[in-house]
């Protein structure tokens, strides 16, 4: 049995709000990223009582670990005091990475409905692209690992492969799931909950 992880999606950045795939450019927060960083960290020292029984483990991309840092200082925790581990990167976007819907349906028309055709396995085009599939198969070792406790800091397409994994979503459910940058997500005992 998974022990506890508490998942946090990092803070909302400038190409969330401009609806850009970001997949694995390094993007920064933005001030109401900021502020949702700390809300959930003042969330998590709401339920964690010991936070020193836990690991904290976080994406490296900047997004990812700039709301480990604020969410970790929001709890009285050292910003600093945590690791990171390359599996937890966003899926690889490809050649689309940066781009709107619209802006991508402008240089390859009917892109985004292939991709919505067949979305948890469509690859997009360009070196190192995944599918979420993919995405799945390369976080799986790091979530069968996991032994203690944990605050995990990552992205919305591993939300999505880990309600594929313990939700048991069909895949063209968890491939359009919300993920919200302003709640964390709870493994406790085999069951997802958003608090």
């Amino acid at each position: 049995m998974l022990p506890l992880i508490y998942f946090v999606r990092h803070g909302q950045t400038d190409w969330n709000a401009e609806f850009r795939l970001q997949g694995q450019a390094d993007t920064d927060l933005n001030a109401l990223g900021r502020s949702q960083a700390a809300e959930n960290g003042r969330a998590l020292a709401r339920v964690i009582a010991e936070p020193q029984a836990f690991d904290f483990l976080a994406s490296p991309m900047r997004r990812t670990r700039e709301t480990m840092e604020l969410l970790r200082g929001a709890m009285g925790l050292d910003p600093a005091g945590y690791e990171t581990d390359a599996r937890l990167v966003e899926v690889n976007f490809g050649d689309w990475q940066g781009y709107t819907y619209a802006e991508l349906e402008e240089r390859d028309p009917g892109a985004a409905d292939r991709r919505a055709l067949a979305k948890w396995q469509f690859v997009p085009p360009g070196e190192g692209a995944e599918s979420y599939e993919m995405l799945m198969e390369r976080i799986r070792p790091w979530f069968e690992a996991v032994s203690r406790p944990t605050v995990c800091v990552t992205h919305g397409g591993v939300l999505r492969a880990v309600f594929r994994l313990v939700g048991r979503k069909p895949g063209g459910v968890a491939a359009v799931l919300a993920i919200p940058q302003d709640r964390i997500l709870k493994l406790e005992s085999g069951e997802l909950s958003w608090l």
